[in-house]
């Protein structure tokens, strides 16, 4: 885990430094859909689209990580033919971008609760972990079903289980040990990207965000492509990240 003391960048040789991990709230696919006049789906189709289209540009520009908020603990609020959307929608993406991932030596990951994920979608997700495993190449991780409060709690209570059984001691949390709990070796985001216009965190990353930047934009998701994520970059660049320390 990155230390915040130490941040994770790529420097690329000349230029400005790149971060290592870019994590992105996707916003706005459904009020893009229905400014033309189409249904929620279209937009979520569309937003797939996009997250193609930042994966291959995040690759091109020497991003290492990325982490999509894909589909929250609070989707479920949504309407059940909006879920089953979005349900048939993760399915075709698997079958369909699993064999590009490993053409691309993209390495794909998942966070969050997947207890509650239909279970030919958990073979799906299988799938993809064990053909992508051995890829070296960026890492793409899909938060699904994913809160970052319920993760933090999860966390906590694996290691009171740990203590109950005798495998460590109450005085073994660290900050630093608990981080790893959470973020499985992969580096704190030195970036959060969200779209739409919103400007909140949505239970999203709530730990490892702590020494990230921010940088909210108006475009809607399934509009977003290469020169929205320079833009972000741009805006990255021009960031002092003193981590706690006094500025220059």
């Amino acid at each position: 885990m990155s230390s915040p003391l130490a941040p994770s960048v790529c420097t690329n040789g000349p230029g400005p430094a790149i971060p290592a991990h870019v994590a992105i709230i996707m916003d706005g696919n459904r009020r893009w859909a229905q400014a033309r006049g189409r249904p929620a789906l279209y937009g979520h189709q569309q937003g797939a689209q996009a997250v193609r289209r930042v994966m291959e540009a995040a690759n091109e520009l020497g991003i290492r990580y990325l982490t999509f908020f894909a589909f929250s603990a609070e989707n479920w609020n949504r309407s059940a033919d909006e879920i089953q959307d979005l349900m048939n929608l993760l399915r075709f993406y698997l079958r369909r971008e699993v064999a590009n991932l490993v053409e691309h030596n993209v390495r794909l990951r998942f966070i969050g609760d997947r207890g509650s994920l239909p279970d030919d979608i958990n073979q799906l997700l299988d799938g993809g972990l064990a053909a992508t495993r051995g890829c070296t190449g960026p890492v793409a991780t899909f938060a699904l079903n994913y809160g970052s409060r319920q993760a933090i709690v999860q966390a906590a209570r694996d290691f009171a289980l740990a203590v109950a059984r005798g495998e460590a001691k109450p005085d073994d949390l660290t900050v630093e040990g608990f981080g790893r709990r959470l973020t499985d070796g992969v580096p704190e985001p030195d970036l959060l990207i969200r779209t739409s216009g919103e400007q909140r965190l949505s239970n999203f990353l709530l730990w490892e965000l702590a020494y990230a930047e921010f940088v909210f934009t108006p475009v809607n998701w399934p509009a977003f492509d290469i020169t929205h994520l320079r833009a972000a970059l741009d805006e990255y660049g021009r960031r002092e990240r003193r981590y706690g320390a006094s500025g220059g």
